[in-house]
């Protein structure tokens, strides 16, 4: 089908109206004759319009002699036709051959640059290591060697670790990768801390003296690894008694390093949820009114909308304008918008089991925004609320239990 519209616009096309008693016996004698017709459709009794290429026009002025049809052409379409309309304005195919060629001779050159990744280093810095590479705005394009560019940025800005150069149309564009540089290690003396209570499950000391081990429980604010090393004990003589007379050795300080850590402990967090077994209220229906007035010294005149509120339950949402002061001039015009949101008043039975499972819903997510991001949820669990008699609304307690790192520094004050 592509194929066929394709060839059609090529070889030119006409969309003709056929018109006479008979229209019908046009058509079949035009197939009859092996000539093409499509997208043929009736207008009228007497009247269908179709599509015909252009080298059949002449033959199909005898078969409408012979039918005692007419047909006028309402439509050329096609390259032969497009063809003979730039031969009539030849300044105009100039011109647009013109554009067309200085279009493409400017697509040539390198317009835009953009700089991508670079945070501590200023655009302008890459921008002048690569101009000394040889790009900059205005080069054309086949004078930039991408890998000479790369090799001069990384050469120049010593931050720089990766170089990427990519051209597309008339944009260049530069990402760079910048080195980390790691910042000065802190080496006051400190403490790892707990910053929340919880179970110890795994405690790994990298510096520092351990005070707890695994299985402890331990609460927020309490000592996991102390940034002060105690003194090796001094080992006793042979047969574990002192010699008589002899001095004891001065007992040494403590050591302070700064205390480093991974205590990830068993921590758990609890969410509260109730619902309602029979939930009445109102809501929002979701039908709306706006009223636009205008008021002049204190007399309110309706723009737009009904001047009686249209709904018994509603809140609405009112929205002034005021004339801005000129000088020490003050307008007393304001322009007020009132949106009415139609209430409606509900009544749902959840029943018991539905109750609880919103409760249980509203119960997880109070436990979940008290968690920290990125904990690990081992487990979770509801408990019921029991507040005596039975009644109308279902009490819910959630229990998740998380794995995560509670350690903190704390530095320890000389």
């Amino acid at each position: 089908m592509f194929l066929f519209k394709l060839m059609s616009y090529l070889q030119g096309y006409l969309l003709i109206l056929v018109t006479g008693s008979a229209p019908e016996k046009f058509v079949n004698m035009s197939a009859g004759r092996g000539i093409y017709l499509w997208d043929i459709t009736r207008v009228s009794d007497s009247a269908v319009v179709m599509k015909v290429h252009l080298r059949a026009v002449k033959p199909l002025r005898h078969i409408a002699r012979r039918t005692s049809c007419r047909f006028r052409i309402k439509r050329r379409v096609g390259f032969p036709f497009y063809l003979a309309w730039l031969k009539q304005r030849k300044s105009l195919a100039l011109g647009a051959v013109f554009f067309v060629g200085a279009l493409y001779f400017l697509s040539s050159f390198v317009w835009f640059i953009e700089v991508r990744g670079n945070d501590r280093l200023g655009v302008n810095e890459v921008l002048q290591a690569a101009a000394e590479a040889g790009l900059s705005r205005g080069t054309p394009k086949w004078r930039v060697d991408p890998g000479r560019v790369e090799a001069n940025i990384g050469e120049k800005l010593p931050l720089v670790s990766w170089t990427g150069v990519y051209i597309k149309g008339a944009k260049a564009t530069i990402e760079v990768a910048e080195r980390t540089v790691p910042g000065e290690e802190d080496r006051r003396p400190a403490n790892i801390i707990a910053k929340k209570s919880g179970l110890i499950k795994e405690i790994l000391v990298l510096n520092g003296h351990p005070v707890v081990k695994e299985g402890d429980t331990v609460s927020q604010g309490q000592v996991l690894v102390a940034g002060a090393i105690p003194p090796p004990e001094e080992p006793l003589p042979p047969g574990g008694v002192k010699k008589p007379g002899e001095k004891p050795k001065p007992v040494q300080p403590a050591r302070l390093v700064h205390a480093s850590a991974i205590a990830r402990a068993r921590v758990w967090y609890e969410g509260y949820g109730e619902s309602a077994v029979i939930e009445t209220g109102r809501r929002l229906s979701g039908r709306s009114e706006t009223r636009v007035s205008m008021k002049f010294y204190g007399k309110e005149i309706i723009l737009a909308g009904s001047q009686n509120i249209p709904y018994e339950l509603y809140e609405a949402n009112t929205l002034v304008k005021r004339v801005p002061e000129w000088r020490n001039l003050n307008i007393p015009v304001e322009l007020i918008t009132v949106k009415y949101y139609e209430l409606v008043d509900y009544k749902e039975d959840h029943g018991r089991a539905g109750a609880r499972g919103i409760a249980w819903e509203r119960a997880l997510a109070d436990a979940g925004s008290k968690m920290p991001p990125g904990a690990r949820i081992q487990e979770q669990w509801m408990e019921d609320v029991s507040t005596g008699p039975e009644e109308n609304v279902v009490r819910v307690k959630a229990v998740i239990e998380t794995v995560e790192d509670i350690g903190e520094e704390e530095i320890i004050n000389p």
